[in-house]
């Protein structure tokens, strides 16, 4: 049995967590401290899971190592390098699980864990609980621009985060969405994976769409509105507010899923419910989501995501020749980088565009003079 554990309470709407010590039944304070001002910055109930785990599980390796967390700090530069490295690979191993459950962890997840950590101990150190980690400084270089403007670049130090996996997913077809509609059973899953290639949504945001607040009727527009006291725990990323506006066919099958699920709907405000079993009229989770996309991946053959519907989206109005400011702002994109990364063929475009420029201007450097 693990020393450390995630546990969970609830005060009012709102899920905390902590770690607990189980051999003294105890809170460990300043992990648990920590969590508690990440709840009250907003940050989501899901991310701050993940920290609770990430601190659970650095907690065992110092225990482990018989080392604490004011004595991390004392270290040397290569000593923390040595220290954080050493808990990657531990990570890794999958050590941090429990004996019949190991297996290997993803590196992604790993750095995920430890950045995690990372976090937690800047907190510390701002609080002046212990000293800022030598790892955690900054090499600042000054460059200066084409047109002679200074930037200064700064870069943390720490350099053992593993190599991550290039994601690759690809966009959703629209002849798998089309197959995959027509082998739902109920209109509430086809408005979903509908609502959700028009509008690029996230599947936590189109999930967390209250139909009495976040549906303009007139305009035919769904807003994204952050809120943090959602009971299946959507929210908007980053605490943005965007809207879309979906088609005259799709809202015309919007309304007729509220008609047809009417009185189950009015038992809250959420536009996804459950339809059925003891849960009916409750805010659908997203695990149930996964679950329907499996068996539709059954009848099919076709497996799609949420987020292969939100590459879908993408895909479909770049096609369009919307711009990819258009396109990032739609999707909620913090940076132009990610919308990039989800139009997988934008290169050949590049390519074509490129080539179709140098045949127009063969001549633009008179290279065959040169010859």
């Amino acid at each position: 049995m693990k020393q450390y554990a995630v546990k969970t309470l609830t005060e009012g709407r709102h899920k905390l967590f902590y770690i607990q010590d189980n051999e003294s039944y105890e809170i460990v304070l300043h992990p648990s401290k920590y969590l508690k001002y990440k709840i009250d910055t907003n940050c989501s109930p899901n991310t701050v899971r993940r920290i609770a785990f990430a601190l659970s599980y650095y907690m065992e390796y110092l225990s482990q190592q018989e080392l604490e967390l004011i004595e991390v700090g004392e270290l040397g530069y290569e000593e923390q390098n040595r220290h954080f490295v050493q808990f990657l690979y531990w990570l890794l191993e999958g050590r941090h699980l429990e004996k019949h459950r190991k297996q290997s962890t993803g590196k992604g997840t790993c750095n995920a864990y430890l950045k995690s950590v990372f976090g937690f101990f800047l907190y510390m150190a701002e609080c002046g609980q212990i000293k800022y980690l030598k790892v955690l400084s900054y090499n600042q270089v000054t460059v200066a621009t084409s047109v002679g403007i200074k930037r200064t670049i700064r870069s943390q130090t720490f350099r053992g985060y593993f190599k991550p996996k290039e994601r690759n997913v690809r966009a959703a077809e629209e002849v798998e969405i089309i197959e995959i509609l027509q082998a739902c059973t109920n209109t509430r899953d086809q408005l979903l994976l509908l609502m959700i290639a028009e509008t690029g949504f996230r599947i936590g945001e189109i999930l967390g769409v209250d139909y009495t607040r976040d549906i303009d009727y007139q305009r035919k527009t769904v807003r994204v509105y952050f809120r943090d006291d959602n009971e299946n725990e959507a929210r908007a990323k980053n605490a943005e507010h965007r809207r879309a506006r979906i088609s005259d066919e799709t809202f015309e099958f919007l309304l007729s899923y509220l008609n047809e699920y009417r009185k189950l709907l009015q038992r809250g405000t959420f536009l996804f419910i459950n339809i059925e079993g003891d849960r009916a009229g409750k805010p659908m989770m997203v695990g149930s989501v996964y679950d329907m996309l499996k068996r539709m991946e059954k009848k099919t053959g076709h497996k799609i995501t949420p987020h292969m519907l939100r590459r879908y989206f993408a895909r479909s109005r770049r096609q369009e020749n919307w711009n990819l400011e258009m396109i990032s702002m739609a999707l909620g994109h913090k940076h132009l980088d990610t919308t990039i990364k989800y139009l997988g063929n934008l290169d050949d475009k590049l390519l074509e565009a490129s080539k179709e420029f140098y045949e127009k201007h063969s001549e633009l450097y008179g290279i065959d003079r040169l010859l």
